[in-house]
């Protein structure tokens, strides 16, 4: 049995804070827990500022010159920004591309069945891949395969309720006839 190497997916690199006595800059401009410019200062006199107030020193623009830091509660700046991140996720809304597949010999009740299933599919907002391969001597006839599709996405267009648009047009690759349509909705 062969073995796949796959290369892991590249994921973007979570922004780390440092705090406190990670800060490396020696010199710091600082914001303290009111939101007022103090100006810049040594790196140890930020930080027992920011242990008098009880709170945490931390690098929030570690880019300009000097670094930018900020006294405020660690724990609580990472809980509200794990919290933005996670809504945001949930929020986003992947789109599948859902397939049906044809036949030149199709019959009018499946090709009724396979309606409703891209009535479903595009009233969700997903994505249609319509297929229909063509097995043995169908190849010789490519244009009952384009009047199949032809008449199921007249079936499609027909019915009000299902706005969508055609993504792809229809395309022919090695006896297999592929379409998309989209969704309107999304």
């Amino acid at each position: 049995m062969r073995r796949t190497h796959r290369r892991p997916k590249h994921q973007e690199p979570e922004k780390k804070f440092r705090f406190n006595h990670g800060i490396r800059a020696p010199r710091v401009v600082l914001i303290d827990e009111e939101g007022t410019h103090q100006g810049e200062m040594d790196i140890a006199d930020a930080v027992a500022m920011a242990q008098k107030a009880e709170l945490d020193l931390v690098e929030v623009n570690p880019t300009s010159n000097p670094p930018m830091v900020k006294i405020m509660d660690f724990g609580q700046f990472k809980y509200e920004r794990d919290k933005k991140a996670q809504k945001q996720k949930t929020h986003h809304k992947k789109l599948d591309t859902k397939g049906i597949r044809l036949s030149i010999r199709i019959g009018e009740h499946d090709l009724g069945v396979r309606f409703e299933q891209a009535k479903k599919f595009l009233s969700k907002g997903n994505k249609l891949r319509l297929e229909l391969p063509l097995r043995g001597r169908e190849r010789q006839h490519p244009e009952l395969a384009r009047e199949v599709i032809g008449k199921f996405v007249s079936m499609l267009e027909a019915d009000p309720e299902i706005p969508f648009a055609v993504e792809e047009n229809l395309t022919s690759q090695g006896g297999k006839f592929t379409m998309i349509l989209a969704s309107k909705k999304s």
